[in-house]
């Protein structure tokens, strides 16, 4: 059968940034963000083995657990990067957030919340537009 090869040289709207750069660049891109509106970064790429939050802050009595979506821009398209975290991505997601409250200690009253910020990169690289979007995973307390 045929082989099929993959070049970056057929996209041109693919800058030279790999995956990895485009989610280290949007990470800092949301830092910074978070930073400049009065948040605390307490914590990054808090890592275990159910799963990884990409940045912890703190804002007020609130812990924000903020997951970060970073896309490259393709014109004419309304793509948002926020449409990649599905169920399965959010239950690993709250059981990070419960193994890092259960490690600082945090009282069993602390309220905390899951955000998403959403970055999306311009063909040079640069931040295009970043979106923090509050409480974006519910979580009910009975």
């Amino acid at each position: 059968g045929q082989r099929f090869e993959s070049s970056r040289a057929h996209f041109p709207l693919m800058t030279k940034e790999s995956d990895a750069e485009v989610g280290n660049i949007g990470e800092q891109a949301a830092c910074e963000y978070l930073t400049n509106h009065g948040f605390s970064v307490l914590a990054r790429n808090f890592k275990r083995k159910v799963g990884e939050i990409d940045i912890v802050a703190g804002k007020g009595m609130v812990i924000h657990f903020v997951e970060v979506k970073t896309s490259r821009h393709f014109p004419g398209t309304a793509f948002l990067p926020e449409i990649r975290v599905n169920r399965k991505k959010i239950d690993r997601l709250k059981r990070t957030c419960q193994i890092y409250l259960a490690e600082i200690k945090a009282p069993d009253d602390q309220r905390w919340q899951i955000d998403i910020i959403s970055a999306i990169l311009a063909e040079n690289g640069e931040i295009m537009s970043i979106s923090h979007i509050e409480s974006a995973v519910f979580e009910k307390k009975y």
